[in-house]
């Protein structure tokens, strides 16, 4: 597991630097999730165990203070191992529309494809987050890859009414350098 802070430079285009995640991490991707308005969010706890135990597939965005301001969090499947899935993305509202969630998804999996092999990259989107699904969409044209869409879960799948389906996203093949 990869738990050293990130050199990484910040971008010109976002201003922050991208990086693996760190355990003491966790509360500002439960703080950022809950923020996000978007995402279905899990317990703080979870957001603590993700960053110890899925932190080789998990990115996390910081600012010039080195104060996380977003985070991709994900796994490889395991029937699938070259492919990742992404499990949530947000940014904190003082940085979104400049380009982080790109510069977070492109960066997790490069830095995935150069230690493990990446194939693909899945997600899923509700069809009302149109945020998630341009950001996708835009990762799949950066990377010169075929986008595919079906429902993995109708919103009938779900404990509770008001869910919207989980459409699944496919990107795929990916021809990113492993290492």
């Amino acid at each position: 597991m990869t738990t050293a802070q990130s050199t990484a430079p910040a971008t010109a285009r976002t201003g922050v630097s991208v990086g693996p995640a760190e355990i003491e991490d966790g509360a500002d991707l439960w703080r950022i999730a809950r923020g996000s308005g978007e995402l279905d969010l899990n317990s703080p706890y979870s957001y603590l165990l993700w960053c110890r135990d899925f932190a080789d597939t998990t990115a996390v965005a910081r600012d010039a203070s080195g104060r996380p301001v977003g985070f991709v969090t994900g796994y490889l499947r395991p029937e699938a191992p070259g492919t990742l899935f992404v499990w949530q993305v947000a940014v904190e509202d003082s940085h979104r529309g400049s380009g982080v969630a790109g510069t977070l998804l492109d960066a997790l999996s490069a830095r995935v494809a150069a230690e493990r092999g990446l194939d693909r990259v899945e997600a899923t989107v509700t069809p009302g987050n149109l945020a998630s699904d341009r950001m996708f969409r835009s990762y799949a044209r950066r990377h010169g890859a075929e986008l595919t869409r079906e429902v993995l879960f109708p919103a009938a799948s779900f404990p509770t009414s008001g869910h919207e389906a989980e459409v699944l996203y496919r990107i795929g093949p990916l021809d990113l350098p492993a290492s």
